[in-house]
């Protein structure tokens, strides 16, 4: 039968030799009227658990079908530790935020509500299906958590003091970003990027007031948020993360 393993889906279900996975009405409608597959095509499957596998169609009606898990192509591997956090943006911001995230490798994008963040409702569902179809595209072996939107101090509130902030912030004694992330223990991290209006000081006072805090400079140049993650994100894979190997 055809190959087409460049098809990649994200399943909730156990993954394991012969086991048969229900896909969801979306899945069916992208395989049977986007991408036209059929009963016995090839595809991956990946569940962030059990690695990836080799799928075979057995079913694809009008409104639901299965596939077959057949043998492990890929073991599954260790994901970098990196969290990023985030002022929501204009939707077509907020989504491409989502999506690059994911290609990247954060493993938990989280919205962040700051005074200054001119966004009052974030649509999470969206935003996950963003992050799972680009984990998809990206042969990524996991989907980041996208977490429900929490105000600022509520989140510093509730802190795991083992891992620290990278506060993206252009203030007098930020260090360069690369500096702030080489002087990091090994281990989890995250990474803080502030709304387009930027934090007001008083939340500057109050995150940089906790030990966990480092303020980085993002260069030279001013950018826009989306930007920021990205090359914060990017810096922080290429000398932390699963780049550096």
């Amino acid at each position: 039968m055809a190959l087409s393993l460049r098809t990649r889906l994200y399943v909730s279900a156990p993954l394991t030799a012969g086991a048969f996975v229900d896909l969801t009405p979306e899945q069916v409608h992208y395989l049977r009227n986007v991408l036209r597959l059929s009963a016995g095509v090839e595809v991956a499957l990946f569940n962030g658990k059990d690695g990836e596998w080799l799928g075979r169609i057995a079913e694809l009606g009008k409104d639901k079908g299965q596939i077959e898990a057949i043998r492990q192509l890929r073991e599954q591997r260790g994901a970098p530790d990196i969290w990023l956090l985030f002022a929501p943006i204009k939707r077509q911001g907020i989504d491409l935020v989502a999506e690059k995230a994911s290609e990247l490798g954060a493993s938990v994008i989280w919205p962040i509500m700051t005074r200054h963040t001119d966004v009052a409702r974030v649509n999470t569902e969206r935003l996950t299906a963003n992050a799972i179809e680009a984990a998809e595209q990206s042969e990524r072996m996991e989907v980041p958590e996208v977490r429900e939107p929490v105000d600022l101090p509520k989140l510093l509130d509730g802190w795991p003091a083992d891992r620290p902030i990278i506060v993206c912030a252009e203030i007098g004694d930020a260090s360069p970003i690369a500096s702030v992330i080489q002087a990091l223990p090994a281990g989890p991290a995250a990474i803080l990027i502030g709304p387009e209006g930027g934090f007001a000081q008083s939340e500057l006072d109050m995150v940089l007031a906790r030990p966990y805090a480092r303020p980085a400079r993002l260069g030279p140049r001013i950018l826009r948020a989306e930007t920021a993650a990205f090359a914060a994100l990017t810096t922080w894979m290429v000398l932390k993360g699963d780049w550096a190997n």
